[in-house]
């Protein structure tokens, strides 16, 4: 993989995904379907997916591309990849609360390895360098050219004044026990890959996913907090969380900072 190519086509097609991703954000109303998963999808999540697909589908045409949005992709299979949520978060889109993210990510043998994450309602982007290291630009944003960035690292916790981040849509009561294990200082919700993100950066030491997730809504996310030196583990064992399982489901998994001491489910 030419990971100089891959960083700066990553970077463009999400600021491009985001900007059309936010002219459908800001019209005054738009329509949301629901999938045969129940979940919403509106105009937004296929127009970004578009224009995601086709671009990576030009630069790198004989890797294989698995997108939240064509189902077909699902039944393909394979440890290296290309995989895409081109609007993590659709509920918070639909309610306008702003966390919703594009996510891209390259796995590599069943580890994600680069990936960027882009919160265009946030301003804020997320994106793995072609040596693997984690960053944030700040914006303006411009396709073409990156601005001013800086490198990221993951917090070192204290364990009896933990920060914990959960999800804002599904903070189920099994989260709620689990996070219960720690002594907490402080803790946040937030919306899609954006808790992955708040690891990486070190506003957040935890992240418990006691939930269903699928693997594009993760790897993107994953990928930047490896990045800033931090861990996805599985929940029920600690061991290190993998990507191209049938379907592409998660199993429950903790995001965390590697000076976290893990407690048992």
């Amino acid at each position: 993989m030419d990971h100089e190519k891959l960083s700066t086509v990553m970077r463009e097609l999400a600021l491009k995904a985001g900007e059309t991703i936010m002219d459908v954000y800001r019209a005054d109303d738009f329509e949301v379907k629901v999938k045969s998963d129940a979940s919403p999808v509106t105009e937004a999540d296929e127009a970004a997916d578009a224009v995601i697909s086709a671009g990576l589908r030009a630069a790198f045409p004989d890797l294989l591309l698995i997108t939240e949005e064509q189902a077909a992709s699902h039944a393909e299979t394979g440890e290296t990849f290309l995989i895409v949520d081109p609007l993590d978060g659709t509920k918070e889109f639909v309610n306008r609360r702003g966390d919703f993210t594009v996510n891209i990510a390259y796995v590599e043998n069943g580890v994600p390895v680069r990936g960027i994450v882009y919160a265009p309602a946030k301003e804020r982007m997320f994106y793995t360098l072609p040596d693997g290291r984690a960053i944030e630009e700040e914006g303006p944003f411009d396709p073409i050219r990156a601005g001013e960035t800086r490198p990221i690292r993951v917090a070192e916790a204290d364990n009896g004044a933990l920060m914990v981040v959960a999800s804002k849509s599904h903070l189920t009561d099994e989260t709620r026990d689990y996070i219960a294990k720690y002594a907490v200082k402080d803790f946040k919700s937030a919306g899609s890959s954006l808790k992955l993100c708040l690891v990486a950066t070190g506003e957040a030491d935890l992240y418990p996913r006691v939930g269903p997730t699928m693997e594009w809504d993760t790897a993107a996310g994953h990928a930047v907090l490896v990045g800033a030196g931090g861990k996805v583990v599985r929940f029920d064992d600690h061991t290190p969380l993998r990507y191209g399982k049938p379907g592409y489901r998660n199993p429950y998994f903790i995001a965390h900072a590697p000076s976290v001491e893990l407690k048992q489910a």
